[in-house]
């Protein structure tokens, strides 16, 4: 089958197209035709060799996609092939992917391939973060950092839908069209304007309840300075580089909490994947939750896929088609 393959750590030029056997089956594996292939960011950190999985040399990078299932192995009974379905997992970036029952979600008749390999990890990784480690609540300032970005425009979406008012900051004016076309009632630019003092002052002075950080080093601290009494910063990525260490006793000035988030430590829970799902589902079905697709490559062209995501010029989802 083709694949994009890398057998050494680094950036984009790092991947190649090839050819590897289909993978077999095995107990408890669903082996999927990828019809639609997603680019994430955190996999440009699999490459370097810097996110929370390593790869394995010669390794396939990819963590998202949807297709149709091929083959099921005997112990998986609930799902049979010919099914429509998502998947988050390791090494999509291929024209199958095997891959565990936990990780495979049926698409309901209303989603397309597209949005079935765009939304999975950017409507869970939202959701969860404003509904499991935090419950936002009508009334609440919610400011999302990268609110263009395929979480950030999930997170404008699910925050609206509880009832928040939501702030998002963008790199640039056409950035600040498409979060305020999906929900966000203000738009602060951080190229020209100091975020942390816009969002006091849009708040009257005092401050945002909630903060969903994808960036880091560059907004993490001021970050700090711009949450409200009781206020919540949840850091789920690091495309800015890491964050500096935190002073713990600078938290105590208004009560504040700092949380850490990424969508794995979720998959082995399967109430939470399916309060998830379920809800996400909902909105989608009511048209209040999408992602829009900021771009389609051939799978052979994953490399210039992954130097647009990294450019931090990109739009909603990146894809691939296999």
């Amino acid at each position: 089958m083709k694949a994009i393959l890398f057998d050494r750590l680094g950036g984009p030029e790092v991947m190649y197209p090839g050819e590897v056997p289909k993978p077999a089956l095995r107990p408890g594996g669903v082996l999927v035709h990828n019809r639609v292939i997603a680019v994430n960011f955190a996999d440009t950190f699999f490459t370097r060799g810097e996110y929370i999985v390593r790869p394995v040399f010669p390794d396939i990078p990819g963590m998202e996609s949807a297709g149709v299932i091929e083959a099921v192995a005997p112990d998986v009974t609930d799902l049979k092939p010919g099914m429509r379905v998502a998947c988050i997992g390791m090494g999509t970036y291929a024209e199958y992917t095997l891959i565990g029952r936990s990780r495979v979600i049926p698409l309901p008749d209303f989603m397309s391939f597209e949005q079935g390999a765009a939304l999975p990890i950017a409507m869970l990784t939202a959701w969860h973060m404003l509904n499991t480690l935090h419950t936002v609540r009508p009334g609440d300032n919610v400011l999302v950092h990268s609110a263009a970005g395929a979480v950030g425009i999930a997170a404008v979406q699910i925050a609206k839908a509880a009832g928040a008012r939501v702030i998002g900051t963008v790199s640039s004016a056409e950035k600040a069209a498409i979060a305020r076309q999906y929900g966000a009632d203000e738009v602060i630019d951080y190229e020209t304007q100091d975020f942390a003092a816009e969002a006091k002052r849009l708040t009257g002075g005092r401050g945002v309840d909630l903060i969903l950080d994808a960036v880091g080093k560059p907004t993490f601290a001021r970050g700090l300075i711009c949450l409200a009494t009781f206020g919540h910063l949840i850091l789920f990525g690091r495309a800015g580089g890491a964050p500096g260490p935190i002073d713990p006793m600078k938290l105590f000035e208004r009560s504040l909490k700092v949380s850490g988030f990424v969508l794995p430590h979720i998959y082995s829970n399967r109430e939470l994947m399916r309060r998830g799902l379920d809800d996400a589902f909902r909105l989608i079905r009511e048209g209040r939750l999408t992602v829009p697709i900021g771009g389609t490559y051939p799978l052979a062209e994953a490399a210039t896929a992954h130097r647009h995501v990294m450019s931090r010029s990109s739009i909603g989802k990146l894809i691939l088609m296999p």
